[in-house]
């Protein structure tokens, strides 16, 4: 990744995209010199998920120390539930966060992971959003496993959100994961949602998961293990 003395680049990754528990993250990560992005590139950074939570968090202190600047936005479950009520796709909420992260940090160049299937659409959709009409847009699928600019803002974006889901299970109890495929998840939604009737606000009531529950537990006669 080359780039002139003054010119401002940008990576945007997002983590917790998939859950049905919890928020998704999104960070934007700004760097203004090539020796910075090859500091990043010592650290040893690389896409979150191939990395511990102790090493997580470990860059990220790191990661904060050498950027110069970064915008974290937080999209509630609610707020994901709401846009999809509304028939926007999770796509286009990340690209309307991801634009509005662009204009804030006001970059020359922005390096993203895309979350489109296609790269292109999500190209061609995300650029009348910005204000800066110069800025070179770079939106490439695995752009976290080939940019250490995108690889840290991956980085700041999954240690944010630990951080969230662990205050809310100290609230709400273990919940796993989060994911749709994680046992103790699923377990955990079915038990609060036979006992409640309804859902904490930390739940994308959207997802199929929750309306399959609803549709199997929505006599609360039916036994637990008919779901299971």
């Amino acid at each position: 990744m080359k780039m002139d003395d003054t010119m401002k680049i940008v990576g945007i990754d997002e983590a917790g995209r998939g859950p049905v528990i919890g928020p998704m993250v999104i960070v934007g990560i700004l760097i203004l010199s090539e020796n910075d992005i090859n500091r990043l590139d010592s650290l040893g950074v690389k896409d979150s998920k191939m990395l511990t939570p102790k090493k997580r968090e470990e860059l990220f202190s790191m990661i904060i120390k050498i950027i110069d600047d970064y915008k974290i936005l937080i999209i509630s479950p609610e707020e994901i539930d709401s846009r999809i009520i509304k028939h926007k796709t999770l796509n286009q909420l990340e690209l309307e966060k991801m634009a509005e992260i662009i204009n804030f940090l006001n970059p020359d160049k922005v390096y993203i992971d895309c979350p489109d299937i296609n790269v292109k659409r999500f190209t061609r959709n995300i650029k009348p959003l910005i204000k800066n009409d110069k800025c070179e847009i770079i939106a490439e699928h695995d752009a976290d496993k080939k940019y250490p600019i995108v690889s840290a803002a991956s980085i700041i974006a999954k240690v944010k959100r630990d951080s969230i889901i662990q205050k809310m299970k100290q609230k709400f109890g273990d919940f796993g994961s989060g994911y749709p495929s994680d046992p103790k998840t699923k377990q955990f939604l079915i038990d609060f949602y036979v006992r409640k009737r309804t859902w904490p606000p930390i739940v994308r009531r959207t997802w199929e998961t929750i309306k399959e529950i609803e549709v199997k537990f929505g006599n609360k006669q039916k036994k637990l293990d008919s779901y299971l």
